[in-house]
């Protein structure tokens, strides 16, 4: 995945994929273990239901007391955090 083909959204990345066979976009948040997945028709839904989907994960982290994952990569983009997020 090159580095702009990705949202951004509270310090949380997340991917874009298209699955031609269903016609729809969808993605998943990086750099954290949690499977936060999203999906949407158009940018715009991919978009919001990417931005829904990170407060999702962030309010039931904090409704039952759970440990909020931050992301394992960095401004700096190193090559640990680069072919993390490359999967």
């Amino acid at each position: 995945m090159h580095m702009e083909n990705y949202l951004e959204y509270k310090g949380y990345h997340g991917s874009v994929e298209y699955d031609r066979i269903d016609n729809i976009l969808h993605g998943k948040v990086l750099g954290i273990h949690s499977m936060v997945p999203y999906r949407g028709t158009s940018i715009d839904e991919l978009k919001s239901d990417f931005a829904h989907s990170v407060d999702d994960y962030l309010e039931v982290c904090e409704r039952y007391g759970m440990t909020v994952e931050k992301p394992y990569y960095s401004k700096s983009e190193n090559v640990h955090a680069r072919s993390c997020m490359a999967q």
